[in-house]
């Protein structure tokens, strides 16, 4: 009798802590969502399409489905964009990509995309 009641004890904590985790990323999610929500009153979208971004986002989180990206990728994407330019112009585009040189970033990805602008100083030539 008591070997049974400590192995369906050990039954139910080995139970318990598989399902804590999944418990602890469900109220992650939540309070995600939660935070999302809100921040749709103070946006320049439309507020349906943004609490369905935010409902979209919770489900994905929810089955585990909600991943970033490694720094990599989005600087291997930067760069392939620039593989379209001119060869002329290719170097300056992932120098603006890498932010090398005296490169400034203004706007943002609501107001429709980030403006990144780098100077480069040309010597004048000695005549």
């Amino acid at each position: 009798m008591n070997k049974t009641i400590r192995s369906n004890f050990a039954l139910v904590l080995a139970a318990a802590s598989l399902a804590l985790p999944s418990l602890g990323a469900a109220q992650g999610t939540d309070s995600s969502y939660l935070q999302e929500r809100a921040a749709c009153d103070g946006v320049l979208q439309d507020r349906s399409a943004c609490l369905r971004e935010a409902g979209a986002a919770r489900y994905e989180g929810r089955r585990g489905g909600l991943t970033s990206a490694p720094p990599t990728s989005y600087e291997h994407n930067a760069l392939a964009r620039c593989a379209l330019q001119p060869p002329a112009d290719r170097a300056a585009c992932e120098a603006r990509m890498r932010g090398t040189g005296t490169t400034s970033i203004e706007g943002s990805v609501l107001g429709g995309g980030l403006i990144r602008e780098t100077v480069t100083p040309i010597p004048v030539p000695v005549q």
